[in-house]
């Protein structure tokens, strides 16, 4: 009569009533309070001698619109304004008009690769002489250590050996 465990009592006698609960409904988890703000983490320092990205060429299309819109709108002195003219404008353009701003745009991310791989290099190799640097300025101090380390064991014979003087005198 009685199936799997348990003491042989109906499931209807074990389980407790859930009149204090609603079935279906779950309360949200209580997050808890932030009483102090976390720690930012601090950005990297940006280097001043890396080179800058180059302009897409809707910026390189921007710099030649900025002009001709300030000659004809003067008065116009907002920066949302003339960006927003250049995007209207650079989206009613063709392909055929968009391609010697594309090709100016082309010309100067090839300059930038240029100026990154020298700009690693040269970063790269500034790095390893300072590895060097570092490795030969280590083994210095450790040869330092042993020389000053020898110094020591000398000095603790040369007691040693007056102690033993001291006890010969004394026989």
């Amino acid at each position: 009569m009685t199936k799997g465990k348990g003491t042989g009592k109906t499931s209807r006698e074990v389980l407790k009533p859930v009149d204090d609960r609603k079935v279906g409904k779950r309360k949200a988890v209580s997050k808890p309070e932030k009483s102090a703000p976390k720690p930012k983490k601090e950005k990297a320092k940006k280097d001043p001698n890396k080179p800058k990205r180059p302009p897409s060429a809707f910026f390189v299309f921007l710099e030649d619109f900025r002009k001709t819109f300030k000659a004809e709108n003067p008065n116009v002195k907002a920066v949302s304004a003339v960006g927003k003219a250049g995007g209207e404008k650079w989206k009613s353009l063709t392909k055929a008009e968009k391609a010697p701003y594309e090709a100016k745009a082309a010309k100067r991310k090839v300059e930038y690769e240029k100026l990154m791989n020298a700009y690693n290099n040269k970063a790269a190799s500034s790095v390893e002489d300072d590895e060097e640097e570092s490795d030969k300025s280590k083994s210095e101090v450790n040869n330092e250590d042993e020389a000053s380390g020898e110094d020591d064991h000398q000095d603790d014979d040369d007691e040693d050996d007056e102690d033993e003087d001291d006890e010969e005198d004394d026989d």
